[in-house]
Protein backbone atom coordinates (compact mmCIF):
# COMPACT_ATOMS: atom_id res chain seq x y z
CA UNK A 1 0.00 0.00 0.00
CA UNK A 2 1.21 3.33 -0.75
CA UNK A 3 0.88 6.22 1.49
CA UNK A 4 1.81 9.95 0.88
CA UNK A 5 2.17 12.23 3.73
CA UNK A 6 2.00 15.91 2.93
CA UNK A 7 3.85 17.83 5.44
CA UNK A 8 5.63 14.29 6.26
CA UNK A 9 8.61 16.23 7.68
CA UNK A 10 6.95 18.59 10.21
CA UNK A 11 6.43 17.35 13.43
CA UNK A 12 3.40 15.59 13.19
CA UNK A 13 4.22 14.18 9.39
CA UNK A 14 7.69 12.95 10.41
CA UNK A 15 6.39 10.64 13.01
CA UNK A 16 2.82 9.38 11.26
CA UNK A 17 6.06 8.17 8.46
CA UNK A 18 8.00 6.66 10.95
CA UNK A 19 4.83 4.36 12.50
CA UNK A 20 3.79 3.42 9.07
CA UNK A 21 7.01 2.70 7.01
CA UNK A 22 7.65 -0.33 8.55
CA UNK A 23 5.03 -2.32 6.65
CA UNK A 24 3.93 0.19 3.83
CA UNK A 25 5.67 2.18 0.96
CA UNK A 26 4.93 5.68 3.01
CA UNK A 27 6.53 8.92 1.07
CA UNK A 28 7.27 11.84 2.71
CA UNK A 29 6.00 15.23 0.71
CA UNK A 30 7.00 18.51 1.96
CA UNK A 31 9.04 21.62 0.17
CA UNK A 32 12.19 19.76 1.41
CA UNK A 33 11.57 16.80 -0.56
CA UNK A 34 10.47 18.52 -3.91
CA UNK A 35 6.63 18.64 -3.64
CA UNK A 36 4.66 21.58 -3.17
CA UNK A 37 1.23 22.00 -2.95
CA UNK A 38 0.72 25.47 -3.58
CA UNK A 39 2.79 25.53 -6.73
CA UNK A 40 1.37 22.01 -7.36
CA UNK A 41 5.39 21.00 -8.05
CA UNK A 42 5.97 17.09 -7.68
CA UNK A 43 2.67 16.27 -6.80
CA UNK A 44 1.79 14.32 -9.92
CA UNK A 45 4.84 11.95 -9.83
CA UNK A 46 4.02 11.36 -6.07
CA UNK A 47 0.57 10.97 -5.81
CA UNK A 48 1.27 7.81 -8.66
CA UNK A 49 -0.49 4.91 -7.76
CA UNK A 50 -0.74 6.39 -3.91
CA UNK A 51 -3.98 4.25 -2.64
CA UNK A 52 -4.24 7.22 0.42
CA UNK A 53 -3.36 10.59 1.39
CA UNK A 54 -2.56 11.91 4.72
CA UNK A 55 -2.59 15.75 4.85
CA UNK A 56 -0.96 17.20 8.31
CA UNK A 57 0.69 20.12 6.94
CA UNK A 58 0.20 23.97 7.95
CA UNK A 59 0.68 27.57 6.43
CA UNK A 60 4.26 29.18 7.12
CA UNK A 61 2.44 32.31 8.15
CA UNK A 62 -0.91 32.89 10.54
CA UNK A 63 -1.72 36.15 8.78
CA UNK A 64 -5.45 36.13 7.79
CA UNK A 65 -4.47 36.72 3.92
CA UNK A 66 -2.22 34.66 3.69
CA UNK A 67 -3.12 31.51 5.68
CA UNK A 68 -6.38 31.24 3.58
CA UNK A 69 -4.34 31.45 0.40
CA UNK A 70 -2.23 28.59 1.66
CA UNK A 71 -5.26 26.41 2.65
CA UNK A 72 -7.19 27.12 -0.15
CA UNK A 73 -4.61 26.96 -2.97
CA UNK A 74 -2.70 24.00 -1.62
CA UNK A 75 -6.05 22.15 -1.26
CA UNK A 76 -7.65 22.90 -4.16
CA UNK A 77 -3.94 21.42 -6.07
CA UNK A 78 -4.19 18.46 -4.02
CA UNK A 79 -7.01 16.86 -4.17
CA UNK A 80 -7.31 17.93 -7.67
CA UNK A 81 -4.28 15.59 -8.24
CA UNK A 82 -5.27 13.12 -5.80
CA UNK A 83 -8.64 12.30 -7.91
CA UNK A 84 -6.49 12.47 -11.21
CA UNK A 85 -4.37 9.49 -9.23
CA UNK A 86 -7.45 7.19 -7.86
CA UNK A 87 -6.79 7.91 -4.33
CA UNK A 88 -9.01 6.10 -2.26
CA UNK A 89 -8.93 8.12 1.38
CA UNK A 90 -7.56 11.15 1.67
CA UNK A 91 -7.19 12.05 5.82
CA UNK A 92 -6.50 15.52 7.35
CA UNK A 93 -5.41 17.11 10.19
CA UNK A 94 -7.62 19.88 11.70
CA UNK A 95 -8.78 21.67 15.30
CA UNK A 96 -11.04 20.89 17.73
CA UNK A 97 -13.57 23.74 17.66
CA UNK A 98 -13.12 25.05 14.28
CA UNK A 99 -16.74 25.67 13.50
CA UNK A 100 -16.84 27.43 16.77
CA UNK A 101 -13.80 30.29 16.32
CA UNK A 102 -14.88 31.53 13.06
CA UNK A 103 -13.84 34.71 14.03
CA UNK A 104 -9.89 33.91 13.42
CA UNK A 105 -8.74 34.27 10.04
CA UNK A 106 -6.72 31.22 10.73
CA UNK A 107 -10.01 28.84 11.63
CA UNK A 108 -11.53 30.32 8.60
CA UNK A 109 -8.81 28.78 6.66
CA UNK A 110 -9.38 25.59 8.37
CA UNK A 111 -13.11 25.37 7.51
CA UNK A 112 -11.97 26.11 3.69
CA UNK A 113 -9.74 23.16 4.01
CA UNK A 114 -12.69 20.91 5.29
CA UNK A 115 -15.35 22.00 3.51
CA UNK A 116 -13.11 21.76 0.20
CA UNK A 117 -12.09 18.28 1.46
CA UNK A 118 -15.94 17.09 1.91
CA UNK A 119 -16.95 18.40 -1.56
CA UNK A 120 -13.97 16.76 -3.60
CA UNK A 121 -15.99 13.48 -3.60
CA UNK A 122 -12.62 11.23 -2.65
CA UNK A 123 -13.47 9.41 0.60
CA UNK A 124 -12.05 10.80 3.47
CA UNK A 125 -11.58 11.04 7.44
CA UNK A 126 -10.86 14.45 9.18
CA UNK A 127 -9.19 14.35 12.45
CA UNK A 128 -10.39 17.71 14.88
CA UNK A 129 -7.45 17.40 17.46
CA UNK A 130 -6.65 19.68 20.48
CA UNK A 131 -3.65 22.11 20.54
CA UNK A 132 -0.49 19.86 21.36
CA UNK A 133 1.14 19.94 24.61
CA UNK A 134 4.37 21.47 22.19
CA UNK A 135 2.06 24.57 21.60
CA UNK A 136 2.43 26.07 25.22
CA UNK A 137 5.31 28.24 24.22
CA UNK A 138 3.90 29.47 21.27
CA UNK A 139 -0.16 30.32 22.79
CA UNK A 140 2.16 31.93 26.18
CA UNK A 141 4.27 34.44 23.34
CA UNK A 142 1.10 34.98 21.40
CA UNK A 143 -0.46 35.88 24.40
CA UNK A 144 2.04 37.87 26.10
CA UNK A 145 1.61 42.26 26.14
CA UNK A 146 4.44 44.09 28.26
CA UNK A 147 6.22 41.34 29.29
CA UNK A 148 2.30 39.67 31.30
CA UNK A 149 0.78 36.76 29.61
CA UNK A 150 -3.10 37.60 29.33
CA UNK A 151 -5.25 34.02 28.93
CA UNK A 152 -9.02 33.21 29.76
CA UNK A 153 -9.55 30.52 32.15
CA UNK A 154 -11.77 28.70 29.16
CA UNK A 155 -10.67 24.84 29.08
CA UNK A 156 -8.21 23.12 27.12
CA UNK A 157 -7.54 19.83 26.69
CA UNK A 158 -3.97 19.24 25.10
CA UNK A 159 -2.12 15.96 24.24
CA UNK A 160 1.33 14.85 22.91
CA UNK A 161 2.06 15.08 19.52
CA UNK A 162 2.43 11.41 19.67
CA UNK A 163 -0.77 10.50 20.57
CA UNK A 164 -2.06 12.63 17.72
CA UNK A 165 0.49 11.01 15.01
CA UNK A 166 -0.25 7.94 16.74
CA UNK A 167 -3.99 7.99 16.32
CA UNK A 168 -3.81 9.65 12.78
CA UNK A 169 -1.40 6.85 11.56
CA UNK A 170 -4.31 4.18 12.56
CA UNK A 171 -6.92 6.37 10.89
CA UNK A 172 -4.64 6.07 7.44
CA UNK A 173 -5.29 2.28 7.77
CA UNK A 174 -8.68 1.88 8.43
CA UNK A 175 -12.08 3.06 6.14
CA UNK A 176 -12.98 6.42 5.54
CA UNK A 177 -15.32 7.37 7.99
CA UNK A 178 -16.52 10.41 6.19
CA UNK A 179 -17.18 12.33 8.81
CA UNK A 180 -15.22 14.42 11.40
CA UNK A 181 -13.34 12.24 14.21
CA UNK A 182 -12.35 14.65 17.54
CA UNK A 183 -9.36 13.39 19.74
CA UNK A 184 -7.87 15.32 22.61
CA UNK A 185 -5.96 14.82 26.10
CA UNK A 186 -6.32 12.97 28.77
CA UNK A 187 -6.64 15.94 31.11
CA UNK A 188 -8.79 19.16 31.05
CA UNK A 189 -7.33 22.08 32.47
CA UNK A 190 -8.32 25.70 32.36
CA UNK A 191 -5.78 27.16 29.99
CA UNK A 192 -4.32 30.04 32.27
CA UNK A 193 -3.37 27.43 34.79
CA UNK A 194 -1.95 25.20 31.86
CA UNK A 195 0.16 27.82 30.65
CA UNK A 196 0.97 29.28 34.10
CA UNK A 197 2.33 25.36 34.95
CA UNK A 198 4.42 25.44 31.85
CA UNK A 199 6.08 28.72 32.36
CA UNK A 200 6.78 27.52 36.41
CA UNK A 201 7.99 24.21 35.24
CA UNK A 202 10.56 25.76 32.55
CA UNK A 203 11.86 28.56 34.38
CA UNK A 204 10.43 31.69 32.12
CA UNK A 205 9.54 34.56 34.10
CA UNK A 206 6.76 35.70 33.25
CA UNK A 207 2.78 36.58 34.80
CA UNK A 208 -0.39 34.83 33.88
CA UNK A 209 -2.83 37.32 34.36
CA UNK A 210 -6.66 35.64 33.85
CA UNK A 211 -8.76 37.86 32.12
CA UNK A 212 -12.72 36.71 30.86
CA UNK A 213 -12.37 38.53 27.77
CA UNK A 214 -8.52 37.65 26.75
CA UNK A 215 -8.21 36.50 22.90
CA UNK A 216 -7.45 33.70 21.72
CA UNK A 217 -6.19 33.45 17.84
CA UNK A 218 -8.44 36.54 17.86
CA UNK A 219 -11.72 34.68 19.56
CA UNK A 220 -12.64 35.53 22.96
CA UNK A 221 -13.32 32.17 24.00
CA UNK A 222 -16.28 30.51 25.63
CA UNK A 223 -15.69 27.66 27.92
CA UNK A 224 -15.52 24.80 26.18
CA UNK A 225 -14.70 26.31 22.53
CA UNK A 226 -11.50 23.93 22.76
CA UNK A 227 -12.52 20.92 24.12
CA UNK A 228 -13.95 17.83 22.24
CA UNK A 229 -17.83 17.11 22.07
CA UNK A 230 -17.67 13.74 21.64
CA UNK A 231 -14.08 11.95 21.40
CA UNK A 232 -13.34 9.54 19.24
CA UNK A 233 -9.88 8.84 21.21
CA UNK A 234 -8.25 10.18 24.08
CA UNK A 235 -4.34 10.23 24.51
CA UNK A 236 -2.51 8.11 26.83
CA UNK A 237 0.43 10.75 27.48
CA UNK A 238 -0.02 12.96 30.79
CA UNK A 239 1.22 16.57 30.57
CA UNK A 240 3.05 16.28 33.51
CA UNK A 241 5.29 13.18 32.76
CA UNK A 242 5.73 14.55 28.92
CA UNK A 243 7.30 17.53 30.30
CA UNK A 244 9.01 16.00 32.47
CA UNK A 245 11.40 14.20 29.93
CA UNK A 246 14.54 15.78 29.22
CA UNK A 247 14.15 18.16 25.77
CA UNK A 248 10.55 18.36 26.15
CA UNK A 249 10.67 21.98 28.08
CA UNK A 250 10.52 24.14 25.64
Amino acid sequence: MKIVVIGGTGLIGSQVTNILKNENEVIAASPNTGVNTITGEGLDNVLENANIVVDVSNAPSFADAAVMEFFKTSNENLLRAEKKAGVQHHIALSVVGTQKLQESGYFRAKQVQEDLIKASGIPYTIVHATQFFEFAGSIAAMSTVDGKVYLSDAFIQPMASADVASFVAKTALTPPAQNILEIGGPERFHIDEWIRQYLKITNKPFEVVTQAGAPYSGVVLEPTMLVPEKATYLGGIMYKDWISISGNQR
